[in-house]
């Protein structure tokens, strides 16, 4: 039989280090795209979720696709900012407003995450569309074109 002895100190210590991390995970947001699970420093939403965030009149609604995407259908009352663009940061900080929320999608959810972490990096509050319009329209929400 093991005894494992841990002295008061010990316990403490113990004790603190997971608040500290329990007060971070609370920071950190699950993201899933595909299948791997990824930490982001922004949320990433269902679509649900999403509809109820973007019905916010404050927050404002970014759309990080190519023109040609779109021109083909784009949630109503979306910016367009193609996250492709080498001068993306440049441009999306030129048509937003740093104070107010951002939400943001793309097609699958990878480009909108790549746009999330840099608008992130670049103090705005954002939140990603998991799944993106793919999952939007999935769930039978409307496009417009």
């Amino acid at each position: 039989m093991i005894v494992l002895m841990i002295d008061v100190k010990s316990l403490l210590v113990l004790a603190v280090v997971t608040i500290i991390l329990i007060s971070c995970a609370r920071i950190i947001s699950k993201g899933v795209h595909g299948d791997k699970l990824l930490l982001t420093p922004y949320p990433c939403v269902n679509v649900e979720e999403f509809q109820s965030l973007i019905a916010d009149p404050n927050v404002q609604l970014l759309d990080v696709r190519t023109q040609e995407e779109f021109d083909e259908g784009h949630i109503a009352g979306a910016l367009l900012v193609d996250v492709n663009d080498s001068a993306f940061v440049e441009k999306a900080i030129a048509v937003l407003d740093v104070n107010r929320h951002v939400a943001v999608y793309c097609r699958s959810g990878r480009r909108s995450a790549r746009a999330a972490s840099l608008l992130t990096e670049n103090h705005f509050k954002v939140t990603n569309l998991n799944g993106g319009v793919m999952a939007w329209q999935d769930a039978g929400k409307t496009l417009i074109k």
